[in-house]
Formats: C-alpha cells, sequence, structure tokens
C-alpha cells in the first residue's frame, strides 16, 4: 500500500477540485469506447459518432435512476406564496422535509385530499356551455379555487366534525381509524407536474425546506440549456456497466447483429450493473459490525 506523505501541486491548495478523480466524464467515456469497442473487427462495427453518443447519454440516465441513485438537495424558503419551482434537471422527488431551529428535519407528506384543476376563467352559460364570441374558451388560471382554498390559513370554526374532513383540527384527532396523513403537524405539499412545481400548506410559509429529488445526472449550460458532455460524470465504479450498455444498444438497435451476440452483451450488462450497484453500496464490515453489536442491547431508544 502506497503512501502519499508529501502531497504537492494545486489539487490540495485550491478548492473546487477535490474528489473529482473518482468521476469520470461522459465525454471521456465516448472516447474510450470508440477506441475500445468501435472499428474492423470488434464488437461494433459501421457505427456513426450519433448513435454512439445517443446511447452514451442513455446509459447515463439508466444508470442513475437505480445504480448511481444520482440524487441532490435543494434548501429553500418557502415564499408567501406557498409555490416552489422544480428544479431544472428535476425527474423525482425522493423526500420533503423541513429543518427546525435545531437543524432537525421533519419530513412533509404529499396531500391526497385536493388537486390544482385547470380554473377555466371564461363566463360559462347556465347549461354549462361557453358564451358566444370568446376568443379562447380554454384560457385558464395559474392555480384553481380548489387549491387557494386549500392552502389558505384554516379559519376558527365551533363546528364538531364527525368526519375526518378537517385538515387542520388534529388535536380533535382521537378517533379511531384517522387517516396517518393528517395526524401530524409537518405541513403537506401538492405536486403539479403540468406546471412544474410545488405548492405547499400555509403552515409551512416561510420555514426552510429541503428538497431531495432524483437527477438524470447530466449537467446542462446556463447559456443554451443544451448538454455538456464534459461536465456530465459517472463514478468510476459504474465505468464498465455504460460501456455493456452501449455495446448492447447499438447491437440490438440493428437489423444485421447475431442474435447470440445480442444475448451475451445482455447478460454482461446485467452483471456489470449488478457489480456496480454493489460496489456503491459502499457496504463496510466494520459498519455491519457495529449494527449486528446493537442487537444485542436490551434497552433501545
Amino acid at each position: 500500500m502506497a503512501i502519499l506523505r508529501n502531497p504537492q501541486g494545486t489539487y490540495y491548495a485550491v478548492d473546487g477540485d477535490h474528489g473529482s478523480y473518482q468521476f469520470i466524464s461522459l465525454t471521456e467515456i465516448i472516447d474510450s469506447f470508440r477506441a475500445t469497442y468501435v472499428g474492423p473487427g470488434k464488437i461494433c462495427e459501421n457505427v456513426v459518432d450519433n448513435d454512439i453518443t445517443f446511447f452514451a447519454i442513455r446509459g447515463m440516465q439508466e444508470l442513475s435512476y437505480d445504480t448511481l441513485k444520482s440524487t441532490k438537495d435543494w434548501e429553500i424558503e418557502v415564499p408567501d406564496t406557498l409555490v416552489m419551482v422544480m428544479p431544472v434537471d428535476y425527474i423525482n422527488y425522493v423526500k420533503l422535509t423541513w429543518s427546525d431551529a435545531s437543524g432537525i428535519e421533519h419530513i412533509i407528506y404529499p396531500t391526497s385530499k385536493t388537486s390544482n384543476p385547470r380554473d377555466i376563467t371564461n363566463t360559462v352559460q347556465d347549461w354549462g356551455g361557453f358564451t358566444e364570441g370568446a376568443s379562447d374558451p380554454l384560457d385558464d388560471d395559474e392555480e384553481s379555487s380548489t387549491w387557494g382554498k386549500y392552502n389558505q390559513p384554516a379559519e376558527n370554526e365551533s363546528q364538531d366534525y364527525d368526519y375526518d374532513t378537517n385538515q387542520y383540527d388534529l388535536n380533535k384527532g382521537q378517533r379511531f381509524g384517522i387517516d396517518p396523513q393528517h395526524a401530524q403537524t409537518n405541513g403537506t405539499f401538492y405536486i403539479d407536474d403540468e406546471q412544474g412545481k410545488f405548492h405547499f400548506s400555509s403552515n409551512l410559509a416561510g420555514k426552510t425546506l429541503i428538497l431531495r429529488y432524483v437527477s438524470d445526472g447530466l449537467v446542462t449550460n446556463a447559456a443554451d440549456s443544451a448538454l455538456d458532455l464534459g461536465e456530465s460524470k459517472i463514478h468510476k465504479f459504474a465505468e464498465e456497466a455504460i460501456y455493456k450498455y452501449m455495446a448492447y444498444g447499438l447491437l440490438s438497435a440493428r437489423t444485421d447483429s447475431n442474435p447470440n451476440m445480442i444475448q451475451m452483451l445482455k447478460k454482461e450488462r446485467f452483471a456489470e450493473q449488478r457489480k456496480a450497484k454493489l460496489r456503491l453500496s459502499n457496504i463496510k464490515i466494520e459498519e455491519l459490525t457495529q449494527i449486528m453489536r446493537g442487537k444485542s442491547k436490551w434497552i433501545k431508544h
């Protein structure tokens, strides 16, 4: 085992590039694949560069969802509008939390009791049709009245609710069969995928939220929104997995490919993805030992 006793160079002195050695860019992946797999007598013959780039991007995306688990965190303060725009590389959320004064995160759960339907703004006749002369009968507001009523602070009312219809008087919830999503005071949120926005309940206004979401690992330029393959990076543990994904994709897209070769690459792709997932799971024997020792405790907290 080599020990670096006297590190030199700007790596240790300049911030911004630390830890980059564990990743490899998509540009390097494409160049290495072209040199190793493409050419006369190799696995991929007579393939064009556009196809190589396409399957490299697709491999990056597919590996990011399940193998690499490319998650990112956003921290924002909920504005008075109770609306947050989705990040530009958002695919799906992992969890939403808000942090208190001690830095403890509290999970926010999605609501299933409301929605944000399209609110038609044009006048509607008694029989349900649109009035004549409307330029665009399907012109709609950004926010519906249904969601507007939901995210308003609840007024003090004296009714005695017999059913689980009140979303706010949770201190009255000593009822059998209460819905667990309402038996908490952390707030709720609703995702409007059509408009790309998160809507939050009124008790979250002014709080600091942390959004953990899944990305596809691709980086785009801020100026023209074009893909930056040089900045899109993948962990070296999954380097061989993306090579097999690209080779399998290129051969399976051709009609003159050998079926036996396609089946072989399919098995190798699956095996490399499983190997990369095991490597990236980062399981350490010392941590497993600590967990197993904790199972023998009589008093738990």
